[in-house]
């Protein structure tokens, strides 16, 4: 493991009622978020390919802690995403590295597939900030019933040295979604869109 991890964070809810009607099945969400050390913090380099790699090593590692963690199995999975907030002592770039040429291949590994781009989002922010994981359906991107997303907060991350990086994955879309579109069972899943 390249990347130097202080804390592991995994929270998963269900919601079982919204706006007072039953939610059937229950519409769950698991978020594993890791706070590490970032290598660059404080000094501009041009060559990012350590985070690069730190990212590959997340993908799995995140996903396969939030399937363990929940009991949910990979071939449930509907949605997915991912982020990161890098420390003051950081920049973007620093979180772009992570999240987005490496991440995405060992996620949909431990998926089993994943057809759609996995939204993504990434800031900078400090201890108690909160993260927005963005949610999409991981096979076709136009599913509006699944553009969802996940709050994590970690109290005393990340700190001005660190970036905190999550995933976020769902076994069904938003309560209630009444918007219209195309749906789950209407996927097909060649595209990544439709």
């Amino acid at each position: 493991m390249t990347a130097r991890i202080r804390k592991l964070v995994t929270i998963m809810e269900a919601v079982e009622r919204e706006a007072g009607q039953a939610v059937s099945p229950p519409a769950v969400r698991v978020c594993c978020a890791a706070v590490i050390a970032n290598p660059f913090a404080g000094r501009y380099v041009e060559d990012l390919s350590e985070l690069i790699d730190i990212g590959a090593e997340m993908g799995s590692l995140l996903a396969r802690r939030c399937l363990d963690l929940s009991g949910l199995r990979p071939d449930s999975i509907q949605s997915f995403g991912k982020a990161a907030m890098v420390g003051e002592a950081g920049e973007i770039e620093h979180a772009a590295a992570l999240l987005h040429p490496a991440l995405g291949a060992p996620l949909r590994e431990v998926l089993g597939g994943g057809k759609a781009l996995v939204p993504s989002s990434k800031k900078m922010g400090g201890p108690g900030d909160t993260l927005d994981v963005p949610l999409g359906h991981k096979d076709a991107a136009y599913v509006r019933s699944h553009f969802d997303g996940m709050p994590i907060r970690i109290s005393d991350g990340p700190r001005a040295n660190e970036i905190l990086i999550a995933i976020a994955l769902a076994p069904t879309g938003r309560p209630l979604p009444r918007v219209g579109g195309l749906t789950h069972d209407e996927v097909t899943g060649k595209d990544g869109l439709r």
